[in-house]
């Protein structure tokens, strides 16, 4: 089972159908995406053995696509990275995954160059439309390397609540699981439909982009390779049967913007939410938008994509009683899902009851990347333990009370406290540090964080913010700094940042 023969069979059988599309031009039809992707991955199988892992540092373009389906046709394992990270953690994540080579689009070169000089493993960047790029693509095509379904495909780095990332290792299994999923509880596709990208390659766009390849679907990217309102309005004239994947943050702001919510939405299939919490005040004012096309899913890098889904129906049932409770909840569980909330035991709960989300089925990670320890944690008894607090209504829908290890989540990326913690008690003045996410009207939620200075000590929020800066990406950086004389704590000493986020209340 290997994922690149989706695209050799349409390079065949649907060859002059539009594949891949930057704006509102063709890029590659199928027949030409299949034989780059076969003569890119060429190239790798002669440098590299099957199951060794390639890494991928793009902003959205086609040859991010094209280098996906060559790592897979070589037989080897795909390492997407958010474009979005400081160059440390991009080294972090380059030496756990030991890659010998890392794609690399043309605005990232400057930030990756110093990177081969740090890590020995790693041999080379390749710069998409360089040299290299430009005699792989021109070399000889190599034969599809047969994968089993167990094998790894795809490394999803996740940031971890230890302050490093985890590499969720998704296999041939887990994402075919999750394309039928998406078939059977968001979207059906058929060839000539479209999916837009304006969210990450990387993450949530990229993965359910696959359900489109295995449909002879057309991927396209925005030309300016990002989320702009006014272009995807623009994109929804040119392309029919169009469907994206937006964080909820993205849809509240494509629905506020006079562009797009006057566009005409004859071409537009669905629009696919998740990645965050949406308010039942923004998910109204989007169904009075755009109509009977939106979806929720539920899911994370360890069952990407692909817990519980709320269907169109269900956003659009106001006949039933309990029609916004619904609105407020993430669904139902996907086909061949199996879904449990529990206590501390493990135990399950009845109806209404918050406690931990567990997940078992086809679409469950096999484990994290050279880290046992978590994963036997994580799928201890079989099943995925979210770590995220949820309750089942009598009709089986849930809704996430809460988000575990205090996840922020902010413009659809993801920020765990503890990482930004860790960089600013690197300062010398800083006693104790203690973040926590609050409301943003645009970006959903922004990082604050609370500080206790040392006796005698003194530290400005500009040298914090520089600290930051200098280790994370900056979107993870606070956005305000408070000064306590101390945290609030439990009996066992255990920060308690409910009152925290008490204090931001009040403060607001």
């Amino acid at each position: 089972m290997n994922l690149a023969a989706w695209l050799q069979r349409n390079g065949r059988s649907f060859a002059d159908r539009p594949a891949i599309s930057l704006g509102d031009a063709v890029h590659a039809s199928y027949a030409q995406w299949a034989a780059r992707a076969a003569a890119l991955g060429g190239m790798l199988a002669r440098d590299h053995r099957p199951g060794e892992r390639v890494a991928l540092a793009m902003t959205n373009r086609p040859a991010f696509l094209e280098a996906l389906f060559a790592i897979w046709h070589a037989g080897l394992v795909a390492v997407p990275i958010n474009a979005k990270l400081h160059r440390e953690e991009f080294r972090y994540i380059l030496g756990h995954s030991g890659v010998r080579l890392c794609f690399a689009s043309a605005d990232l070169a400057e930030t990756l160059a110093p990177l081969p000089d740090a890590l020995p493993q790693l041999a080379r960047i390749m710069v998409a439309g360089e040299a290299d790029w430009r005699r792989g693509l021109a070399g000889e095509a190599a034969a599809l390397v047969e994968r089993r379904p167990e094998d790894p495909a795809w490394l999803f780095y996740t940031s971890g609540t230890t302050g490093r990332p985890k590499g969720a290792a998704l296999t041939n299994r887990n994402l075919t699981a999750m394309c039928l999923g998406y078939f059977s509880d968001v979207d059906p596709v058929a060839p000539g439909d479209a999916m837009l990208h304006p969210a990450p390659l990387s993450h949530g766009s990229g993965l359910y982009g696959l359900a489109h390849v295995a449909k002879a679907a057309n991927n396209v990217i925005p030309e300016s390779g990002h989320f702009d309102p006014a272009e995807i309005a623009s994109l929804l004239r040119r392309w029919p049967g169009a469907s994206l994947f937006a964080a909820p943050t993205m849809l509240t702001r494509l629905i506020a913007h006079s562009g797009f919510a006057g566009a005409d939405f004859s071409n537009l299939k669905a629009i696919v939410y998740g990645g965050g919490p949406m308010y039942v005040a923004d998910l109204l004012k989007a169904l009075e938008v755009v109509g009977p096309r939106l979806v929720q899913i539920y899911g994370q890098g360890e069952s990407p994509m692909t817990i519980t889904a709320l269907s169109r129906a269900h956003h659009l049932d106001r006949a039933h009683p309990r029609w916004r409770e619904r609105l407020g909840s993430v669904g139902l569980p996907f086909a061949g899902v199996e879904l449990r909330v529990v206590d501390a035991e493990d135990r399950d709960l009845p109806p209404g009851e918050p406690g931990e989300v567990l997940v078992r089925g086809d679409t469950v990670m096999a484990g994290y990347w050279q880290d046992a320890a978590a994963t036997a944690a994580s799928l201890r008894g079989g099943w995925l333990h979210t770590g995220d607090v949820g309750a089942l209504d009598p009709d089986g829908f849930l809704t996430l009370r809460d988000r575990s290890k205090d996840l922020i989540i902010s413009g659809g990326s993801n920020i765990y406290p503890r990482e930004v913690e860790e960089v600013l008690l690197r300062h010398p003045a800083l006693a104790e540090v203690s973040v926590v996410g609050r409301r943003h009207a645009d970006w959903g939620e922004e990082v604050v964080a609370f500080v206790v200075l040392r006796p005698g000590l003194r530290a400005d929020e500009a040298e914090l913010d520089r600290l930051c800066l200098d280790a994370i990406a900056r979107f993870k950086r606070p956005r305000a700094y408070r000064f306590l004389d101390a945290l609030p704590k439990n009996n066992y000493g255990k920060v308690l940042k409910t009152e925290l986020r008490k204090l931001l209340a009040e403060k607001r």
